[in-house]
């Protein structure tokens, strides 16, 4: 008989207790650690503050996810770099980051700034250049709207534009952009300067005048540049565009007739750029009772009411018209007939 111990008993797997402990323990504090991260995470998402200011923050083309979120991270628009690094990453977004200025709030939160950064939002307000309005008043805006009076100044110096088709129409003798601004509304962000805005205007204009307008003016014996003149007398002239073309077949009627165009508006602009107070009596080359013939310049800007109106005269045969208190617009043929409408509907701001 075979003299033998039987191993019927599998052997275990059996570690030092202690060593049971150490792993127990590294696993907690594993666990407890990844759960931390994940809140540290969560938290560093999350908006810094309550506040819904905006705040002005540029993207620099060619800028790296580091340097934009610790960009971020300086202005306190974000928490945490680190944290909006790893949720970009996590979303597959490292390359979509797009170049702008952007405008940001510290309210927005991580999730909100990357949607709007890879969405390329960026922020945007309008600058409005408004039909009938003087050049010095189009300055006087452009500086309200939040830029510098120097630059201002220097945007509307015509010389920089001479590339542009629409100078061409200006007589040389003439240094200003007076009427040839195009009235509309003009997207700026933190980096637009004033001469974008006014060279788009331009361009606008420049769009405008088609060679139909030209031809138009052209069949009435008028250049373009006379053609913008006529529109921006209009414009001043009769507020409502029903009126408008009427009005431009009485200017045209009386330059053919030989007769003086007695214009207020023209009048009164001849003062104010001279420095005077508005007159219907100061003498200037604007003074349309004193001289025959349009003026030497637009008055003001114009309107696509009042360039159709120059463009397409009524056919009527007035040589009047008065705009009487209510606004309304009476024309005649005769001045025996304006004198009486004058007596009747423009007691207030024609002075009877």
């Amino acid at each position: 008989m075979s003299n033998y111990r039987s191993h019927d008993r599998k052997q275990g797997f059996n570690l030092p207790k202690r060593l049971w402990y150490v792993l127990i323990a590294v696993i907690a504090v594993s666990i407890i650690g990844a759960i931390l991260a994940h809140q540290f995470y969560n938290r560093g998402l999350k908006p810094v503050s309550d506040s819904e200011q905006a705040i002005i923050f540029t993207v620099e083309r060619g800028a790296s996810v580091q340097q934009i979120t610790s960009n971020l991270e300086e202005k306190k628009l974000i928490r945490s770099a680190w944290a909006m690094e790893l949720y970009v990453s996590s979303k597959h977004l490292t390359e979509k980051m797009k170049a702008g200025t952007y405008a940001l709030s510290p309210s927005n939160g991580t999730p909100t700034i990357v949607k709007t950064l890879t969405k390329g939002e960026v922020a945007t307000r309008l600058v409005t250049i408004l039909p009938g309005r003087r050049i010095d008043q189009v300055r006087t805006d452009l500086i309200n709207d939040g830029f510098s009076p120097a630059e201002v100044d220097k945007a509307l110096q015509p010389q920089q534009y001479a590339d542009l088709p629409v100078l061409s129409i200006k007589p040389p003798n003439i240094d200003s952009l007076e009427g040839l601004l195009w009235p509309d509304s003009f997207q700026r962000d933190q980096t637009t300067t004033p001469d974008v805005i006014i060279r788009q205007s331009l361009e606008a204009m420049g769009a405008q005048l088609t060679t139909d307008v030209q031809a138009s003016f052209a069949r009435q014996g008028l250049t373009t540049y006379q053609g913008v003149i006529l529109a921006s007398m209009i414009i001043r002239e009769v507020s409502n565009p029903r009126d408008q073309a009427q009005a431009a077949q009485v200017f045209l009627s009386r330059i053919k007739a030989d007769i003086p165009l007695g214009s207020d508006p023209t009048a009164k602009y001849g003062a104010i750029v001279a420095g005077k107070a508005p007159s219907l009596t100061f003498d200037s080359a604007y003074n349309t009772y004193l001289r025959k013939g349009l003026p030497p310049s637009p008055i003001s800007t114009i309107s696509k009411n009042s360039l159709d109106a120059a463009t397409n005269p009524a056919a009527t045969s007035w040589l009047y018209f008065v705009a009487g208190d209510d606004g309304t617009t009476h024309f005649s043929k005769t001045l025996e007939e304006h004198e009486a409408l004058t007596k009747k509907y423009c007691t207030k701001l024609c002075g009877n």
